[in-house]
């Protein structure tokens, strides 16, 4: 039992995703591999889950750490990898998803895991989706910078994670159809998505 949660940036993901696991007492995998990455890396998960896959230092930084906690899956020493390549963490990320919904009632928040699990799991897969103003508000809020900045970070970020997914699993990150649910936060709010989103995990595992 599983439960995905795919966002556009600002759009609520990581606060539904907690507000979720603690109405059905499962536990949140935000940024899919902080557990597991703040462990081998030694740094603080809240860290790890500031960082987004943009930014070439901390990939860096995560694919050192990936590469000591599994060095059979990279070519070469932690200390001889400068600069990784994406397929790599590509690979050890849907290991680490597969152990994720292997282990069972987790919410998982990114990193294309309904492509990952595509069918393969007892799962249901979400989507979060907000007006543009209200996801630069939060933008704002959250990285505290100004209008202008923030906005080109969440354009930025979103390209990407649409990018990562049509790349690496040849799939449109705008197709509903990749979901079982998409949710606009912005006309239900982060209560009436949570909601949703639990009603429908109790239907689905009622013994759960």
């Amino acid at each position: 039992m599983i439960i995905t949660i795919s966002r556009q940036f600002g759009a609520g993901g990581s606060e539904i995703a907690r507000r979720v696991a603690g109405a059905l007492g499962w536990r949140v995998v935000d940024n899919e591999l902080i557990g597991r990455v703040a462990k081998g890396a030694g740094l603080p998960p809240e860290e790890v889950a500031q960082r987004e896959e943009r930014a070439p230092s901390f990939i860096e930084r995560l694919a050192r750490a990936l590469a000591r906690s599994a060095p059979e899956l990279f070519p070469a020493p932690a200390e001889k990898v400068p600069e990784p390549e994406e397929a790599t963490l590509v690979r050890v990320t849907e290991t680490v998803v597969g152990e994720l919904a292997a282990e069972g009632k987790v919410v998982l928040v990114g990193r294309a895991a309904p492509a990952v699990l595509r069918g393969e799991h007892d799962a249901i897969h979400v989507k979060l989706v907000a007006p543009l103003e209200l996801r630069l508000q939060a933008a704002v809020e959250r990285l505290r910078l100004d209008p202008k900045e923030a906005e080109k970070v969440l354009q930025q970020t979103d390209a990407n994670r649409a990018r990562y997914l049509q790349q690496h699993y040849g799939r449109d990150w705008e197709d509903s159809t990749n979901y079982h649910m998409v949710l606009n936060t912005g006309a239900l709010g982060l209560d009436g998505a949570a909601e949703l989103i639990v009603a429908s995990a109790r239907r689905k595992w009622p013994a759960g």
